[in-house]
């Protein structure tokens, strides 16, 4: 790791200019600015950094801003405490920050700017020693006064210092900090996250950490794994509920669903379309996709372990899960048939189905190539087994394809307007006559607006024969 590689990685973006010029200017007023964070520790890992942090020292707040001011647009997130972003540069700029304990959670302190405390104290109020490693783009110098750097050549997340413990929410940024970078967590720090309630912290934050555990995480097996060892699983019950529930050793040779899942979990993550939604309905679905087994596992008269019923089982429990960390209905509603309707593909394409019954799970699941690809998750999440593609997804997809179902549910084509246009007074009628018109649509009656229209005509004059004929 080399301290040179952090300018080139900057310039890559034109940032360094804006950095450059910043940094002058807070020397031109008796300050210092240094770059600090992510983007030093992404930088010495050879990474292009998205956003840069800079600390100031040795300027109050006021002075600050209005440096920032001379040259760029700025909004004032703490101006209080000295906290500003630069619009559209990607850059946040700060004094350092004293922080005291005042009330509980995530959000019970007290902050004021400090831009004289000394560094290593600045550094110390930072999560863990991989973040707290600063660069003087003057001098080029790196300035590390916890061993970040040491840290992170080896492989290693541990906390800066005991003031870790005073916000809860740094445990599930251990837990996703761990599975993107593929890191150890040092057992002091382990320790530490055991002493940490899960007290006060608000919803939103707790699902921004979860979702960049499935949206940034390389290995969420690792999250997942220190997750368990702090303790801290219990906090989701859904979860700890899988550990220690038995599998057929001849489907799941990986162990128990715990074991199942995580892997699923990194088998999902090798293959992310890079599509933020996309990827998050997925993931959530490949997390909570065996809930339904903790609660539908049994010994059976064969002697084996079976989990008949635990797709639909699963349902209320991946839905409450869900619903403590986002009111996003949206997503919810997307997840949850995927829970549901999980072991569909390898029914469908062991039963040889038709068309219909490929339409019929499209119109339920919603997106059959989200299906196929919690199927595929579910499949590749069984080491040592090394399966090839698999020939349900395969089959589905191909299917879909055929049909024009890969990534949207099948559309009603009769319509309301099409019944008046044919005569009919809107009414109660329209209702299961429109349904019945979807059913026979499913089921390959018709693919068209002509041949909906057809069908209509024919259904409506034997339904006018019918009330016509004789008792």
């Amino acid at each position: 790791m080399d301290g040179e590689k952090i300018p080139r990685l900057i310039a890559l973006d034109g940032g360094l200019d804006a950095v450059a010029t910043i940094v002058r200017a807070v020397a031109d007023r008796g300050g210092r600015a240094l770059l600090v964070g992510g983007c030093v520790r992404d930088a010495l890992l050879g990474v292009r950094p998205k956003d840069i942090d800079i600390e100031v020292h040795g300027i109050d707040a006021e002075a600050l801003e209005g440096v920032l001011r001379r040259d760029f647009e700025i909004i004032a997130v703490g101006q209080a405490f000295g906290v500003f972003k630069v619009k559209g540069r990607g850059i946040d700029v700060a004094l350092p920050r004293r922080e005291s304990k005042s009330g509980r959670g995530h959000r019970g302190f007290t902050v004021r700017g400090d831009p004289f405390m000394p560094l290593a104290e600045a550094a110390a109020r930072r999560d863990f020693t991989v973040n707290a490693i600063y660069w003087d783009p003057q001098t080029g110098e790196l300035l590390d006064p916890h061993g970040g750097r040491r840290d992170l050549g080896a492989g290693v997340l541990r906390h800066t210092s005991p003031a870790f413990a005073e916000d809860p929410l740094r445990v599930l940024r251990a837990m996703q900090f761990v599975a993107r970078f593929e890191l150890t967590p040092a057992p002091e720090t382990v320790a530490l996250c055991r002493s940490v309630g899960h007290e006060g912290l608000p919803a939103e934050r707790v699902f921004e950490e979860w979702s960049k555990l499935l949206l940034k995480g390389r290995k969420p097996s690792l999250g997942l794994g220190f997750l368990r060892d702090c303790g801290w699983v219990r906090h989701y019950p859904e979860l700890e509920a899988l550990v220690g529930v038995a599998q057929d050793q001849e489907w799941h040779p990986e162990g128990d669903v715990w074991a199942h899942t995580i892997y699923s979990l990194d088998a999902f993550a090798e293959r992310r379309t890079g599509d933020g939604w996309e990827d998050l309905v997925v993931g959530l679905a490949v997390l909570c996709h065996d809930f339904g087994k903790a609660v539908a596992t049994k010994k059976e008269a064969d002697g084996r372990w079976h989990a008949y019923g635990h797709e639909a089982a699963g349902v209320p429990l991946a839905q409450a899960f869900l619903e403590r960390m986002t009111r996003h209905r949206e997503l919810i509603e997307a997840v949850l048939p995927l829970v549901e309707l999980h072991m569909r593909p390898l029914e469908l394409w062991r039963a040889k189905a038709g068309d219909a019954a490929v339409r019929r799970l499209a119109r339920k699941a919603g997106r059959l190539d989200r299906l196929v690809r919690v199927d595929d998750a579910d499949r590749r999440g069984r080491p040592p087994q090394r399966p090839q593609e698999s020939p349900q997804g395969v089959w589905l997809l191909e299917r879909a394809a055929a049909l024009a179902l890969e990534d949207s549910a099948p559309r009603r084509i009769l319509m309301g307007r099409h019944l008046v246009a044919l005569g009919l007074e809107p009414g109660p009628g329209f209702r299961p006559l429109l349904d019945e018109a979807f059913e026979a649509q499913l089921d390959g009656a018709f693919g068209d607006d002509a041949g909906a229209l057809a069908w209509a005509k024919a259904r409506l004059a034997s339904r006018d024969g019918a009330t016509r004929r004789p008792r």
